[in-house]
């Protein structure tokens, strides 16, 4: 699977984004999708995934309530609308595909990474 991100940008505090990730290949529909963010000096972290149908979705604490992650599956896209963002948000956005159905929190859950798209939110 190769993925490509998008949707990145500068917003204020408060603001919303939506990011989008568009995969090729075959098993989309059969694949759990996730999206991780690293910020300057920090390791990569877990931000959201959902598993391969949709019916499950996990979020890490610190988005909890204000990010959403849905995909279409006719569109072979993944989306992570950000709501009430924070300067903390501030990071390069990654999305990658799991290893399987499965909506994994871990990086060794997902085996192929999309490139980044910079998320800056201003105070």
């Amino acid at each position: 699977v190769q993925l490509q991100a998008s949707g990145g940008g500068l917003v204020q505090a408060g603001g919303s984004l939506r990011l989008s990730c568009a995969a090729s290949g075959r098993t989309f529909s059969t694949t759990a999708m996730g999206w991780f963010r690293q910020a300057p000096g920090n390791e990569r972290e877990f931000v959201a995934s959902i598993s391969w149908g949709g019916g499950s979705t996990r979020y890490a604490d610190s988005v909890q309530g204000r990010f959403t992650i849905s995909r279409d599956n006719a569109k072979n896209t993944v989306y992570l609308q950000m709501n009430s963002l924070k300067p903390e948000d501030t990071a390069g956005y990654y999305c990658a595909a799991g290893r399987g159905g499965y909506p994994g929190n871990t990086e060794s859950d997902f085996g192929s990474w999309g490139q980044g798209t910079q998320v800056t939110v201003s105070s």
